[in-house]
């Protein structure tokens, strides 16, 4: 779910309009996509594919103080009965049937912006802004906007090996030397030995085999078969969520190409 519309009522910012709408878009919306249906063009907005958001920020002064200097994210208001702006004297840009405090599943805190504390525009006493934002559901593909992805990479999975037993001193220097604390020290009786402690964490950077005769002591590798995958989300959807659906719809895909090949 983004922001696709802004209705601006006053904006005396320094910020254009069109600037203002494209910061808005890009909030990323704590709302569960699965709720809500995709609205077309030709639809009018409702309770079950639109989200309706408002600010009403007027900077002013108080003695030395100024109050509402910065119009932040946490100020952008949900409005669960649909917009509050007349489209003309006889309706309003959305007809919601009934409130979306009422949609099954929706959590008890409601919908907000997943961060609260986004400065959206900065403000001199006197200037404000009035708007309503239409957020809808949409796809990546069409805009980064809809894209619950921050950052997707992949790795192969390091394998490290000790070729010799490094004990004592040496194994206190070779603790040292990882940044990522790879290694650890065993006790054996009386003899302190370093093992691989956390292979994962390893980058290789390849500071633990620098200097005399480390190479020969240590060895790194990648497993040419085991990848790891990291997702980033925006907090919109949890990470987990973001990686199942993707293998859904990684499903409907190969499923379409059989169905079309057969």
């Amino acid at each position: 779910m983004a922001i696709e519309k802004v209705y601006i009522a006053n904006n005396t910012s320094v910020i254009q309009d069109e600037v203002l709408a494209h910061r808005l878009g890009l909030l990323p919306i704590k709302a569960d996509p699965r709720l809500f249906d995709y609205k077309s063009e030709e639809e009018n907005a409702n309770e079950k594919n639109t989200i309706v958001f408002k600010i009403d920020v007027v900077c002013t002064r108080k003695g030395e103080r100024v109050l509402n200097s910065s119009v932040t994210s946490d100020q952008m208001k949900w409005l669960p009965e649909g917009s509050e702006m007349p489209f003309n004297t006889m309706t309003k840009f959305t007809s919601f049937g009934s409130s979306q405090k009422n949609l099954p599943g929706l959590p008890a805190e409601g919908i907000s912006c997943q961060y609260p504390d986004i400065i959206v525009a900065k403000l001199r006493p006197g200037q404000a802004i009035e708007l309503e934002g239409h957020a809808i559901k949409g796809s990546g593909n069409i805009h980064a906007k809809w894209s619950p992805v921050a950052t997707a990479r992949y790795r192969m999975l390091p394998e490290v090996n000790l070729m010799e037993d490094i004990q004592g001193k040496l194994a206190e220097e070779l603790v040292q030397k990882c940044p990522t604390g790879v290694f650890d020290i065993e006790d054996v009786g009386t003899v302190k030995k370093a093992i691989v402690a956390r292979p994962r964490n390893c980058t290789l950077c390849r500071e633990c085999v620098r200097g005399t005769d480390w190479d020969k002591r240590v060895q790194l590798t990648r497993v040419k078969d085991h990848f790891i995958f990291t997702i980033e989300s925006t907090g919109a959807l949890r990470p987990e969520v973001l990686f199942t659906e993707a293998i859904k719809i990684l499903n409907e895909k190969c499923h379409r190409i059989i169905t079309e090949l057969s």
